[in-house]
C-alpha cells in the first residue's frame, strides 16, 4: 500500500466513523483533532482513534487497551486477532460509554 492509498483509506474510515457516531444511540461527543485523531468523549473518559502513516495502521486507545488495525482483506483488521475495526469499536463504545454504535447506516 502506498502512502497515498493509506491516506485515502484512513480518511474514508474517519468519515465513515463520524457518520456512524452521529447516529449513535446514547450520549457521546466526538471531534476530529488535527486531521488525524478522532476523540470520542464518554462522559469524562475518551476513546482515541488515530492513523499511523509510517506503519500504515489505525490505532485505537480505550479503557480496554490499545489496538492496532491494518488494512487486510478489504477491512481494517486487528493485528493480533483479526477482528474488524468498526465492530470492535462498537463493543468498546458500548463497554466504555454505554452507547450503541450502529455498524452501518443502511
Amino acid at each position: 500500500m502506498t502512502e497515498s492509498e493509506f491516506n485515502q483509506l484512513s480518511e474514508q474510515t474517519f468519515q465513515q466513523l463520524e457518520s456512524l457516531l452521529e447516529h449513535t444511540e446514547g450520549d457521546i461527543d466526538f471531534e476530529m483533532a488535527g486531521g488525524n485523531v478522532l476523540e470520542i468523549d464518554c462522559s469524562g473518559s475518551k476513546i482515541i482513534i488515530n492513523r499511523q502513516a509510517a506503519m500504515h495502521e489505525m490505532w485505537v486507545a480505550a479503557r480496554s487497551g490499545g489496538f492496532h488495525y491494518r488494512w487486510q482483506e478489504g477491512a481494517w483488521r486487528n493485528t493480533r486477532d483479526g477482528s474488524e475495526l468498526i465492530s470492535s469499536l462498537a463493543g468498546m463504545i458500548l463497554a466504555q460509554c454505554g452507547a450503541h454504535l450502529p455498524l452501518s447506516l443502511t
